[in-house]
């Protein structure tokens, strides 16, 4: 029963943590300064304050640091920017994203500008949020009460799942559902990574490159190097 509770605790922690942040970037629609405070407060606070109340959730463990899964993941990391840069230029002639721009500008306030700044805070600090809500907390604390199945089923699908609100209406049907499989399988593989140490850092390298891949891409689309 004591488990039960904790299971379910969990999985509607996350749950309903991913739809304020839906609520918030579809309703809402503030500027990407007060969405990144917000989800700061949903992805970062939320897990630790459950485990101050839980002491059987031990989110101190998840940041073990190993060298070799570091190297492993550096080396993974730069594999997945040259894949996602090379996905770009295949796609980049079939679908068209010179709308992206405008949508970031006119939904989140982010413009050439200010991009810079805002591509480093996603690809450092809003990827380790991610990465600490989906893997440290929706995989690894449900994990220890669960299954590793489920945990891993549970935490992908709420990983790709969230991301449905923040790229609505950026790209045509087809392009979104490639997208957001992706993501989950992306979600799998980065807790199969985290798995082999214990630890929330390798999957965080990855996914640090896989933002700098995508802010390669919105570099070019904002024309900010003169492309």
């Amino acid at each position: 029963m004591k488990y039960y509770k904790r299971y379910y605790n969990i999985i509607s922690l996350v749950i309903i943590a991913c739809l304020i942040m839906a609520y918030v970037e579809v309703i809402i629609t503030p500027t990407y300064f007060v969405k990144s405070l917000v989800k700061l407060l949903i992805f970062g606070i939320v897990p630790i304050i459950y485990s101050l109340i839980n002491k059987n959730t031990h989110l101190k463990e998840i940041f073990h640091f190993k060298l070799k899964p570091f190297i492993l993941s550096l080396l993974i990391g730069v594999g997945v920017y040259v894949l996602i840069i090379g996905g770009y230029v295949i796609l980049d002639k079939y679908y068209d994203l010179s709308n992206v721009p405008s949508l970031l500008e006119n939904n989140l306030g982010i413009n050439k500008d200010n991009f810079i700044l805002v591509a480093i805070y996603i690809s450092m600090i809003n990827s380790f949020l991610e990465e600490f809500f989906f893997r440290g907390f929706a995989y690894f604390s449900l994990k220890n009460i669960s299954t590793k199945k489920i945990a891993n089923i549970f935490s992908a699908l709420a990983f790709s799942l969230y991301h449905i609100a923040i790229i609505d209406g950026w790209f045509q049907f087809t392009l979104t559902f490639f997208i957001i499989v992706g993501l989950f399988i992306s979600g799998i593989f980065f807790n199969y990574l985290n798995e082999k140490s214990k630890s929330i850092f390798p999957s965080w390298l990855v996914h640090i490159f896989a933002n700098f891949a995508i802010n390669t891409i919105g570099i070019y689309l904002f024309k900010i190097l003169g492309a």
